[in-house]
């Protein structure tokens, strides 16, 4: 069992940065692929994010690639999402997941585990 924690939401204006933290639960942190994914209204989860268990290897969508990074420290069992360049179309709960599997996905169903959500909101 896996519980995250997402924080470092917040407002900020086109152009600004964000950090978001997600902080597990339990001592297999270390084990678990993990994503990040962002919903906004009325749209559908989409995947934003993903790192493998040692931090080795990273894979973006398109929309953010260049502008965000993600990272992770598997001693203080949290992973971040660095946002940079921000712009209106990125606001979006966006939330951590964690992933058993060792095969890249995109898709939300094959996350184990999620946190509660932190809300971004880009101002133009």
């Amino acid at each position: 069992q896996v519980q995250l924690v997402e924080s470092g939401g917040g407002l900020v204006q086109a152009g600004g940065s964000l950090r978001l933290s997600c902080a597990a639960s339990g001592r297999t942190f270390s084990s678990y692929a993990m994503g990040w994914f962002r919903q906004a209204p009325g749209k559908e989860r989409e995947f934003v994010a993903r790192i493998s268990w040692n931090g080795g290897i990273t894979y973006y969508a398109d929309s953010v690639k260049g502008r965000f990074t993600i990272s992770r420290d598997n001693a203080k069992n949290t992973v971040y999402l660095q946002l940079n360049s921000l712009k209106p179309e990125d606001t979006a709960v966006y939330y951590c997941a964690a992933d058993r599997g060792t095969v890249k996905t995109t898709i939300p169903q094959r996350y184990n585990y999620w946190g509660q959500g932190t809300q971004v909101t880009v101002s133009s």
